[in-house]
């Protein structure tokens, strides 16, 4: 089993006044940090770290028994990893500049404002987690180890880029930050989610959404939920789908394509971990881990201001951005061996022998559609075979004609079959896009999933097209044009 977060570990309240720490420690429940204990004779406190240690400690330095200076010196030589904030009354000051001296990392003047305190305890607990991060971060690279590969046992692969992105995963996983996921279509970004939702130890559920084309009022619905009677039809309560992930991990699908407000909202959350349901005044507090996913470029986005920047400065705490399969062709013959297994079991049929030059064409493709591509070739292979071996030629239904040759060009470097003699004319960019997304759907028979892969883009913005064209595509004879086969296949 995956560890426990290390936000799991309590802060420490240690202070013979236990009223006072009664007190901040109802303080620091209401702000969040749930897991607080206190401790009121000081001679228990190293018993109490050597059984189960700490994230935090608060420590107050006039005390019977053991002061806190002694303590502190005790702590510091025994638990050099947890924080330490004295806690000093007025005329204690000089005592708690030395208490700094000797390693504290801050400290608190008596009485303790509310404010005050909060704001200290959730940055010491930053610290200590991107501490913690870096130690392990720095032994999992120098080691080469992962504590947890049954977590990334769906991502097929032998490629050393993968392999340290794993190692990445598996120490930032526990973070309650915020991670976005990026890279194309197809290369396994919802893969990664579950393996960060399994390795970060919650107990929640892991709960998606696309938020790719929702208008705002629906987002906030779905996200949020709403009260009875918030709108016209609302006639029962919805809690939303943040609530359904409370102490899980809140997976947000395509968050390149979220509209303005929304984004404001979805930031609001992230910063303060609060959000209204529509048509309610209450502020709700929300305990899921978030994590984000896009295969669009966030910075020429922000740079369009079409991506809102401190929402992605928000986002951007921790990325793990997956290399396209183009840049690991390393993994094809293992991704290859897996999809035929999976394939030929799902059509009831004997897994075929591959010929090796036809893994060789497979490794010289771009594959824009990443290993969702490559897993639609080998279905539709496995799929049409019925005897010897399957070939290069095996390859070339709809999703390979689609999959273009890295760096191949005509060997006479004629100009016959450029875009002109395709279209009769310089075609506009709406032209092509139309073209491009009817011929994918052409190809795909109709199937809308193989066709967005094909052309690397998303499965909504092939609906949408979809939409305006009245739900079906138009021939290229249609469009006054000459099919891509006619062209290249004489």
């Amino acid at each position: 089993m995956p560890e426990k977060r290390t936000t799991y570990l309590p802060v420490l309240l240690v202070d013979d006044d236990i009223t006072g720490c009664t007190m901040m420690a109802l303080t620091l429940r209401q702000a969040g940090v749930e897991n607080v204990r206190s401790i009121s004779d000081s001679r228990q406190v190293l018993p109490f770290l050597q059984e189960q240690s700490a994230s935090l400690i608060l420590l107050d330095l006039m005390m019977p028994h053991l002061s806190g200076q002694e303590l502190l010196i005790a702590i510091r030589r025994e638990h050099p990893g947890i924080q330490v904030v004295v806690i000093s009354g007025a005329n204690e000051l000089n005592l708690a500049v030395e208490c700094m001296k000797l390693g504290a990392l801050d400290y608190l003047n008596k009485p303790v404002e509310s404010t005050r305190l909060i704001a200290c305890v959730k940055n010491a607990l930053k610290i200590n987690a991107i501490q913690g991060e870096l130690l392990s971060l720095k032994r999992r690279m120098l080691e080469g180890l992962l504590d947890h590969p049954a977590a990334f046992e769906a991502i097929k692969t032998h490629s050393s880029k993968m392999r340290a992105l794993f190692q990445y995963t598996e120490v930032i996983a526990c973070s309650p930050q915020p991670i976005l996921i990026t890279g194309e279509t197809g290369v396994g970004k919802e893969l990664m989610a579950r393996a960060v939702h399994h390795l970060s130890g919650v107990r929640g559920e892991f709960v998606s959404i696309n938020v790719a084309g929702l208008e705002d009022t629906t987002f906030s619905d779905t996200l949020f939920g709403h009260k009875k009677g918030a709108f016209t039809g609302a006639d029962q309560v919805r809690e939303g789908l943040i609530a359904r992930a409370a102490g899980g991990t809140l997976f947000l699908d395509e968050i390149g394509d979220l509209e303005e407000r929304s984004q404001i909202k979805l930031l609001r959350l992230l910063q303060e971990g609060e959000y209204y349901q529509v048509g309610s005044d209450s502020i709700k507090k929300s305990t899921a881990r978030i994590v984000a996913v896009t295969n669009q470029n966030l910075p020429e986005r922000v740079a369009e201001k079409l991506f809102r920047r401190d929402l992605y400065y928000r986002l951007y705490t921790h990325e793990i951005h997956l290399p396209p399969l183009r840049e690991r062709t390393e993994d094809i013959p293992l991704l290859l061996d897996h999809f035929l297994q999976v394939a030929a079991l799902s059509y009831h049929k004997k897994p075929p022998v591959i010929a090796v030059s036809a893994v060789s064409h497979l490794q010289g493709l771009s594959f824009p559609g990443n290993v969702r591509e490559l897993k639609a070739m080998i279905f539709d292979a496995v799929a049409r075979h019925t005897e010897g071996e399957l070939t290069a030629k095996s390859f070339g239904g709809s999703m390979g004609e689609g999959a273009v040759v890295s760096g191949v060009v005509p060997a006479n470097g004629s100009t016959e079959h450029s875009i002109d003699a395709i279209f009769g004319h310089f075609p506009t960019s709406h032209e092509v896009e139309e073209y491009l997304i009817n011929e994918a759907m052409r190809r795909s028979a109709g199937n809308i999933n193989s066709a967005a892969a094909m052309l690397g883009i998303t499965r909504q913005t092939i609906a949408n097209h979809r939409k305006k064209q009245g739900g079906t595509p138009v021939k290229a004879e249609k469009l006054g044009v000459i099919p891509m086969e006619s062209l290249f296949n004489k």
